[in-house]
């Protein structure tokens, strides 16, 4: 989900990235618009209410949004850049830190609204300014390694790429094309993922309150942790070919034997088997 990168990707590889990161970025956008009465997963209203506050010369309010909409995109700045920078010497860690960081903004406004927020227009600022920091992260992450895909923050790009493919797909020649068919799969499982994660926030919020950012941040771990699980796995099957070929017991190829059992007992047993057969 996170190690394969660019065009190495596959469709499935961009379907479960989607749906989680999908999932977490609805739950955090109703979240923030129930508690702080703002959208945090886009910042396409925010440049609405730029350029109004700008035609009332109200240069405080224009500071705060611009600061806003500047940290969603230094957010996306962030990603790519850990990415690009990290990507030659560790694919996991560099697709993994964006989400790593994410999940530190995620838990200090949960931490932070659970036990000291006031309700002060001052710190709503400044959480809202957070949580666009954090998705601008996990958009510009999930564009970065999908060759710009998946984005899972907005559903505006979206919606209108449906709109084209279902436009399309009146015609047979586009129906029997597997491409534009995966593009339409990933980007309808992303609408759904999104649309499931605001329906859970705005269940769960009344009850959860400021902890279901704590949930948000365990769908992210899911996240890092496939990954890692994947990248464990396939190190412990390398370590028990290798002693097999060669000859070299280790601990991991002892520990296989005894789970699974021997192959060369295995082996033996078939033999029994046969001969008995025979007989």
């Amino acid at each position: 989900m996170l190690r394969n990168y660019s065009n190495s990707r596959t469709l499935g590889d961009n379907i479960r990235l989607g749906t989680l990161t999908a999932f977490t970025a609805g739950t955090i956008n109703i979240a923030s618009l129930l508690i702080f009465l703002s959208f945090t997963s886009n910042v396409t209203g925010h440049y609405a209410i730029l350029a109004a506050e700008i035609s009332k010369a109200n240069w405080a309010q224009v500071a705060v949004v611009g600061l806003w909409i500047f940290l969603f995109f230094f957010g996306g700045f962030v990603s790519n850049f850990i990415v690009i920078n990290f990507n030659k010497k560790s694919k996991y860690f560099a697709h993994a830190m964006p989400l790593i960081l994410e999940i530190g903004c995620l838990l200090f406004v949960g931490i932070y609204g659970q036990f000291y927020y006031r309700k002060s227009l001052e710190e709503t600022q400044y959480l809202v300014a957070v949580m666009l920091f954090a998705t601008g992260l996990q958009n510009g992450l999930t564009a970065s390694i999908s060759n710009f895909s998946v984005k899972t923050t907005h559903l505006t790009g979206t919606t209108t790429d449906l709109g084209i493919l279902f436009s399309m797909f009146t015609q047979k020649k586009f129906r029997k094309n597997g491409e534009l068919v995966g593009r339409a799969k990933l980007l309808m499982s992303i609408m759904l993922a999104y649309v499931l994660g605001a329906v859970f926030s705005g269940l769960t919020y009344y009850y959860l309150e400021f902890r279901v950012f704590y949930v948000i941040s365990l769908c992210l771990l899911v996240v890092i942790g496939y990954d890692a699980y994947k990248i464990h796995l396939r190190h412990f099957n390398t370590q028990y070919r290798y002693s097999k070929i060669y000859k070299k017991p280790n601990l991991l190829a002892f520990l296989y034997d005894k789970i699974h059992g021997s192959s060369e007992i295995k082996q033996k047993n078939e033999k029994k088997r046969k001969l008995i057969f025979e007989e």
